[in-house]
């Protein structure tokens, strides 16, 4: 500092931090968002109902499995003799785990709880609520690097309700397309683009390869997904929210509130 005898001890700062612009709105509007989905998720996951109206199942309760489904995702159910918490829990909590591990573990979506929930960091230049940095090297935390496996788990949701998104065409009076047809389509898009935008899938296809120049298609596979990549953030928040406004689609058609138009 210009002025400042050599040696001589900075004066301490009082305050906190220095900013005075509305860094709490960010953290503020992840707790809201997050805190609300996650509220929904539970509280539809509990109801166990509403949850099939012809052709569309929703995707909290996608692959249906059990004999005690509605819809069956792939026409017969499995014994519910073997799960004896099924009579307590619905088959959906069963399900969300492996999505929900994969969101969880996500490293967008740790940056995004850790400031907003644990409040380390809160902002840049903000001090952090919990003193000490230990990283992700002791549990619980080390439980983190879990996530480049639930990727696979995550791909093979993505397939099922794919899957379901075609038996969204089979109306009971044969082929049609209802706007119900169109929220699953959609939602399978940025479920989709959320999960091959994640930085374990650009692991997959190109963190192997040591010289690009001996493997082009390794390459071009690997450079499309960077470019997905730089909008994983925004695929997160859209995929978040189509997944939960599909489960509500789905489930107010079931309860009659609203009905379902056909397109064609």
């Amino acid at each position: 500092m210009i002025g400042q005898a050599v040696g001589q001890a900075r004066a301490p700062i009082a305050a906190a931090h220095l900013r005075r612009d509305a860094w709490w709105t960010l953290p503020l509007t992840v707790v809201v968002v997050l805190g609300s989905f996650i509220v929904y998720s539970t509280w539809a996951a509990f109801q166990n109902a509403h949850y099939y109206t012809a052709p569309y199942l929703s995707p909290f309760y996608s692959p249906c499995l059990y004999r005690s489904c509605l819809h069956p995702s792939f026409g017969y159910g499995l014994s519910d003799v073997h799960l004896p918490m099924i009579g307590l829990l619905s088959p959906a909590f069963l399900i969300l785990a492996g999505p929900g591990a994969f969101r969880l573990t996500c490293y967008y979506y740790r940056k995004a709880y850790y400031r907003s929930f644990w409040l380390a960091p809160v902002a840049c230049a903000v001090r952090d609520v919990k003193t000490g940095y230990s990283g992700e090297t002791r549990l619980p935390l080390i439980l983190q690097n879990v996530h480049r496996y639930t990727w696979y788990v995550a791909v093979l949701f993505i397939a099922m309700l794919s899957w379901d998104v075609v038996l969204a065409f089979r109306f009971p009076n044969g082929f049609g397309i209802g706007v119900g047809t169109l929220v699953m389509l959609v939602n399978v898009i940025f479920l989709a683009g959320y999960t091959f935008s994640c930085h374990s899938c650009r692991h997959v296809c190109g963190g192997h390869v040591d010289v690009f120049s001996k493997a082009p298609l390794r390459y071009g596979i690997w450079h499309f997904v960077t470019r997905l990549n730089e909008r994983h953030p925004l695929y997160a928040w859209l995929s978040l929210f189509s997944v939960g406004l599909t489960d509500l689609y789905i489930r107010l058609v079931s309860m009659g509130i609203i009905r379902d138009l056909r397109i064609v």
